[in-house]
């Protein structure tokens, strides 16, 4: 799964095509949680848009807003809560790394992942829109596979990372499910890197650029310890 990310340079966001004048300046972040607005690049007729949406798909057709933060590659196209805009509604969510636990006994040790030359990426997102008396949100969920030989040591899962000739088809609504389905498949292993964090960054209030700072595991065993 994917649960929390970070977009430490939005200002380094380029994708072709895209119109970002509505948006207002964005800052660093650190730490991404579910239930945030995340950065979006969307395709509607042709044209490609920045926009800020809810991190947790909401089918348009709950009965309550509920969220969905991840959604399986392998049941895109069954699952009601996401095969409407898998085939309709997909997006691009920019990032530039993300986190992942590993269970360390009772307790679950946090790591940073990122592309060895630590550029910006995008993760395959689908979205959708709720509305129920008068209220409408606009909601999102990254789309996650099986992970690569880097992420299995930590994870089971890990998010779909597009390369970017897979960006432009990805956005296109005339795409065949055949081609994008393509696409979700793990990222090379041997294009990123990790590193552990400190578990500060479990706390989705924590955002700060210390978070994404490797640590030596044996000196957080001892902070820990103090409380």
């Amino acid at each position: 799964m994917c649960g929390r990310f970070t977009l430490r340079s939005p200002g380094r966001i380029r994708f072709d095509g895209v119109r970002n004048s509505h948006l207002p300046s964005l800052a660093p972040r650190y730490n991404i949680a579910p239930s945030q607005e995340v950065l979006t690049v969307t395709e509607s007729q042709g044209r490609r848009e920045l926009s800020l949406f809810l991190w947790g798909l909401i089918p348009s057709w709950s009965k309550e807003p509920k969220g969905f933060i991840n959604a399986r590659s392998e049941t895109l196209e069954q699952k009601p809560s996401f095969s409407e805009s898998f085939q309709n509604r997909r997006c691009l969510i920019p990032a530039d790394g993300f986190y992942e636990w590993k269970r360390n006994g009772k307790s679950k040790q946090p790591y940073y992942f990122q592309l060895k030359d630590e550029t910006p990426f995008a993760f395959a997102g689908i979205w959708d829109e709720w509305q129920k008396e008068g209220v409408s949100i606009t909601s999102c969920s990254i789309v996650t596979t099986t992970p690569n030989e880097l992420l299995a040591t930590i994870h089971d899962r890990m998010p779909v990372i597009l390369h970017p000739e897979a960006q432009d088809v990805w956005l296109r609504n005339d795409s065949e499910l055949i081609e994008l389905k393509r696409f979700l498949i793990p990222f090379p292993a041997s294009a990123m890197k990790s590193y552990p964090v400190s578990q500060q960054v479990n706390h989705a209030q924590a955002e700060n650029a210390q978070l994404v700072e490797p640590i030596d595991l044996s000196e957080e065993v001892t902070n820990l310890t103090l409380f």
